[in-house]
Parts: C-alpha cells; structure tokens; sequence
C-alpha cells in the first residue's frame, strides 16, 4: 500500500496544561518530521473559539511552516469560507506561493459564518431525520465500519457556534454561495475574473499561483458536486462524518467532469489514528479522544487534549457515550500492523488515492511516534 500516499491534517492541538504556544512550535517540528517520514502533505485546519485548538489561522500557520520545511506539500484542511472572500483566500495563499512556488494546496471547506440551515449538506439534513433506521451500525462491502449518522442539529444551534458567527463576521454581511465562491477563486488563480459588469479583477500575488485547489466535504451534498463539477481534488471526512464518507465519494465521482488540471476523480480520505508499539500502550495513549469529541458534541468547544488520567477521572453517562460513539468506533488504534490494516480497508472501500491521517495524543512525543510507526509499516507493504 505505500503506492497509496499519506497526508497529515493537524488541528494544533493543545493539551492540558500546555500553552498555544507550545502547541505551535510542536506542530510545526511534527511538519518537518512528516517530512523526513516520507508523508506527502501537511494539512491545517481551521477552527475557532476552542480552547484546546490553536490552529485558527491556516494562513498564517502555512506561512511559518512553508520556512521551516522544504519539500512536503502544505495546505489548508479546510478554510472555512463562510466567513472568507475569494479575493482574501486567493491573495493569502498567493503571498505564501510567492516565496514557497508549487507546494501549497488551498483546501476549501463550507462552513464558519454561515447559518446553520446553510451550513447543512443537503444528504445531512434529510439523513438525520430518519432516526428509526439511521441509529443502526452497518458495514461497507469490504466490513468497514459505517456508524450511525451523527445529529447535526443540535451542535449547529448552540450558543458558541452562534456566537463565533458573530465575531466572525462584520455586521450586516452576508456569505456568498459556496458555488460562487468557489467560482472566483478559480477564475482570480486564472487571471480571467471579470465582474458582473464586465470590469477585470487581478489578484498579486495570486494570479498564476501554482497552487492545487481541493475541496473537503462531509457528505454527498454541495461540496462533492461543486469539487466534481470543477474537476478539483475532494477529500472526504471519514474522521469527522463516519456515517457518511461513502456517500460523499460516491456524490463526488458521479459529479466529476475533466478539467484541465485533472482528467479522473481524485479522492483523499481522513481517518483518525493513535499508533503505538503494542494495541495496549495505543489505547492507553487514545483515552481522553471520547472526552475531547464530547466537548466538541455538546458545542462547548474543544477542550485542552486531557491525559489519561484526567479522562478517566470523567463519570460518563449513556448520553455522553452515545453522543461520541461513532467517532470512537471509527479511530483506529492499535500497533502499526493493526491500524495499517484497517487504513487499508479505508481505502478499499472508499477507492481513495489518498489517506489522510490525523493523530492527537497528549504527549507530543507520543503523537510524533505514532507518525513514525506508521509510515514505517505503511513503507514495508
């Protein structure tokens, strides 16, 4: 399989009683590890108002890594455009181009800032309603696991979610449609924008960027027929919507026109992993993963990655266990051997062209570890 490559994608994380500070510098020495392990890219997510997540500005952190690497590709996973124009977006990861040519990857997502009935892929929306059968576990042909469908609806409605809306964008505005937006950013790169007047718009630096442009999306919806109409790359969240991720490859291809960047569907998949030398030191190392996903499930906000024992010491209820069990089911721990099986059976059945891998522990040493198992057991296949 290491004919299949694989990504990185890095929340920045920040553990417990650690600093954003710190959690920055580990993220940008895991970069340069990545690199020598022989990943093939280096994603940043953006995410905000979370108290145990420092990568709120993909930008940014791609700029300061961009000079601390040389070779891996670096990108976005994903700008939340909700609250983004194309112009912004295009000139920002012009700059970073501008002195780091032909590495980066401008990952586009849907969401921050928009209201949550447009923050909704259309196949979540319907999916969620269908409570008698959604609440089931079922299985992909090959035997991966498809869990039920994740609840949208009550995250989308809480308080802090509304709240970041606000403080991110300026009073009155309004976000453009995703597919437009989408639209502009492409055009900008090309250097052929016109406004509905006719008027030319050149985005310097930007214009002529050697920047691969993706799509990420979470179900079958809008993002995968806007990556498929445009012929962009799409990767699909199995990390994030278990339930969902064979619908939105499948949504992708069948959306999927050439361009002329890419003649075939490009598909990029995530998956959460915690690798260590045995299955007993990585289940150890995956313990608080239930109690970080139950912060974000009940729109608190993500919490300082807890150890162990601090998530040990959580007395769990049914309801919290049903709100995470999905993404628990899903992670992938193990020893290498065990999880790059499982990363193999991802594949098989999702027919993805990539792996991305996303690893949070509490110690950095120990996530850093789990990258290095896993490339070396990902090489010998």
């Amino acid at each position: 399989m290491a004919t299949t490559p694989l990504a990185v994608l890095d929340l920045v994380p920040i553990s417990s009683g650690c600093t954003a500070a710190e959690a920055l510098r580990d993220s940008i020495g895991l970069a340069r590890a990545a690199e020598s392990f022989g990943y093939a890219r280096y994603w940043f997510a953006e995410h905000h108002l979370n108290p145990g997540v420092a990568g709120t500005s993909p930008a940014v952190v791609l700029a300061l890594t961009a000079a601390a690497t040389s070779t891996i590709r670096i990108g976005s996973g994903a700008v939340q455009m909700g609250h983004r124009t194309a112009l912004a977006t295009v000139e920002e990861f012009g700059l970073i181009d501008a002195l780091h040519p032909g590495r980066l990857d401008m990952g586009l997502g849907r969401s921050g800032g928009r209201p949550p009935q447009q923050d909704r892929e259309p196949a979540l929306v319907g999916a969620a309603r269908e409570e008698g059968t959604a609440r089931q576990n079922r299985r992909a042909p090959n035997g991966l696991l498809i869990p039920p469908r994740f609840p949208v609806e009550k995250l989308l409605g809480s308080p802090r979610l509304q709240m970041q809306k606000t403080l991110l964008q300026l009073p009155g505005a309004r976000p453009q449609d995703y597919t437009g937006q989408v639209a502009d950013i492409l055009a900008l790169l090309r250097g052929n924008y016109r406004s509905p007047e006719g008027v030319p718009g050149r985005a310097i630096p930007g214009e002529g960027a050697d920047v691969q442009v993706w799509i990420l999306g979470s179900s079958g919806g809008q993002s995968a027929s806007v990556a498929g109409a445009n012929g962009l790359r799409f990767a699909a969240n199995y990390h994030v919507s278990p339930a969902t991720v064979l619908e939105a490859v499948e949504g992708y291809r069948a959306a999927f026109q050439p361009s002329s960047d890419l003649d075939r569907p490009y598909v990029s998949v995530s998956a959460d992993v915690v690798v260590a030398k045995d299955e007993a030191t990585a289940r150890e190392l995956a313990t608080g993963y239930g109690l970080w996903v139950r912060s974000i499930r009940t729109g608190e906000g993500a919490i300082p990655f807890p150890t162990p024992q601090e998530a040990r010491a959580h007395a769990w209820t049914a309801e919290d266990r049903e709100l995470v069990a999905d993404r628990v089911d899903t992670q992938f721990v193990g020893s290498p051997r065990q999880v790059a099986g499982k990363l193999e059976q991802l594949q098989e059945a999702t027919g993805a062209d990539e792996l991305i891998i996303t690893t949070i522990t509490h110690d950095h040493a120990d996530r850093v570890r789990s990258y290095r198992l896993l490339a070396e057991e990902w090489q010998r296949r």
